[in-house]
């Protein structure tokens, strides 16, 4: 009895808070890469063709990226604890109609309800961290945040090849109700509910409208890429949308009495520098990651679930040191942390420039245990500083943003990354003895573009990022207002 009261003690809380948040992150994270390895089973069991088995996993993800900023400016206006659970609930029912879809048009639609649940959800994480614990100990909370993501992605492979091959795709979406309804529940008894009370509140509905039909087109058109030149008409027009949407977007808010999206925290150069570094980190590793997994399949012939536990000591690496990365960071401030992040990512991408279709696991680890550290140690603070620069009250709105960045940057990355490769290869049949030389040197010019985007923000970071001290109120940093 005495080791359950210290356990469940006032003091410690603010953990079983996280502990809370981080099965919401996980079940979003998972569903990022769980579904990949069962589509050619979901393709054979419905019958479905190449292009609605890609909106499969578009739809998810054109949904979630979409819609993470009104996400988080809903957390703020109506309380995150609320959205996070109404995100839960919705993000648990979509993935037992996922698991019961007898049809694509179903499993599609299924996949998009899922997408708004987990854009309700993935904001509110982070502002409900950043709402709850003090600034001595949020960089600790948002590294162990980032090391529940990477855990989560790198299990997800894994996870959906065996439920795959042992059971039925089904269960890569039945798994997620259990964890949905004990997410419900710790949220309901440790999560303590908080908004944004530092002016009167209201939805501008303008700018909603704008941001979501601009963020849209951008990812739509990128997703596009894969199918149409970049210089077609369709693609191009899309970008055009894209641009004047959000550029309307930024008009309206800058007018705006009370803005969805408050421009003026750019001024602050540690918001404005975590944010540019998390998108060249986005566009440049998740691109990678994307052909990384194409390369071991399709080159070196690993099958998917080898493919998934390759990525292991890389993501093992992320767990262990993320969480000690932000405790670091809370101690010295995440400029040098990023920086050196991002310099290990670039030498990490260099050594994956080695690689060639003789390679082996052991030609990987290099690259693999270098850039795991380099994650580590980049993710986590770059996190810590965005949302260190930002009012706990704004906390939906900078957790957005964040994310924001992470998510168009990977869309753009695994975009450009593609183009690069296919510069070099002139034959599509993975039967042409022509394929794998003419990848490897696609792939090389890919590794080596990202390099130098790692290297660059590097420099941003350096340049740009302080350490972050600002006076929170006590209830706002240690005792977040109790409430529905």
């Amino acid at each position: 009895m005495r080791v359950r009261a210290r356990l469940f003690a006032p003091e410690n809380r603010k953990w079983w808070t996280l502990v809370a948040v981080a099965i919401g992150l996980f079940m979003i994270m998972l569903d990022n890469t769980v579904v990949n390895v069962a589509l050619p089973s979901i393709r054979k069991d419905l019958g479905i063709g190449i292009s609605e088995l890609e909106w499969v996993v578009n739809a998810y993800a054109l949904t979630f990226g979409v819609l993470l900023l009104s996400g988080g400016k809903l957390a703020d206006l109506l309380g995150r604890r609320r959205i996070f659970i109404i995100g839960l609930v919705v993000f648990t029912a979509s993935s037992l109609a996922c698991g019961l879809a007898t049809t694509a048009n179903v499993l599609i639609a299924a996949r998009t309800v899922q997408g708004i649940g987990a854009a309700l959800m993935n904001p509110a994480t982070l502002s409900i961290i950043t709402a709850t614990f003090p600034p001595r100990q949020r960089g600790t909370a948002i590294g162990i945040w980032a090391g529940v993501s990477a855990l989560a992605l790198a299990f997800g492979p894994i996870v959906g090849g065996l439920l795959t091959q042992k059971i039925n795709w089904s269960w890569i979406f039945f798994i997620n109700i259990p964890i949905g309804v004990v997410g419900v529940l710790a949220a309901r008894v440790f999560v303590d509910e908080s908004k944004d009370s530092s002016t009167k509140q209201r939805l501008d509905l303008p700018g909603l409208l704008a941001s979501a039909i601009g963020l849209f087109a951008l990812t739509f058109g990128l997703i596009e890429t894969n199918h149409h030149s970049w210089t077609s008409a369709f693609v191009l027009s899309m970008f055009a949308v894209a641009l004047v949407a959000l550029a309307i977007f930024v008009l309206l808010e800058l007018h705006q009495k009370i803005p969805m999206l408050d421009l003026s925290l750019f001024r602050n150069s540690t918001f404005a520098g975590a944010n540019t570094a998390m998108l060249l980190v986005g566009l440049a590793m998740f691109g990678i990651f994307f052909f990384n997994s194409l390369f071991l399949q399709n080159i070196l012939r690993f099958s998917a679930i080898q493919t998934g536990a390759t990525f292991l000591p890389m993501t093992v690496l992320i767990i262990l040191v993320a969480p000690v990365a932000g405790r670091v960071s809370d101690q010295f401030g995440p400029r040098w942390l990023m920086g050196t992040g991002m310099v290990l990512l670039s030498i990490s991408l260099l050594l994956f420039g080695r690689l060639d279709a003789t390679s082996s696991f052991w030609g990987l680890l290099p690259g693999l245990l270098v850039g795991g550290f380099g994650m580590a140690i980049t993710m986590a603070p770059t996190t810590a500083a965005a949302m260190g620069a930002v009012p706990v009250d704004k906390a939906g709105v900078g957790s957005a943003v964040i994310n924001s960045m992470r998510q168009v940057g990977g869309s753009i990355g695994i975009a450009v990354m593609g183009a690069l490769v296919a510069t070099k290869l002139t034959v599509k049949s993975l039967a042409d003895p022509r394929y794998a030389t003419q990848f490897v040197d696609g792939y090389h010019l890919a590794v080596h573009v990202g390099a130098g985007l790692t290297l660059f923000g590097a420099l941003v970071a350096v340049l740009t990022v302080r350490k972050v001290r600002h006076p929170e109120p006590r209830r706002a940093a240690e005792q977040p207002a109790v409430g529905a």
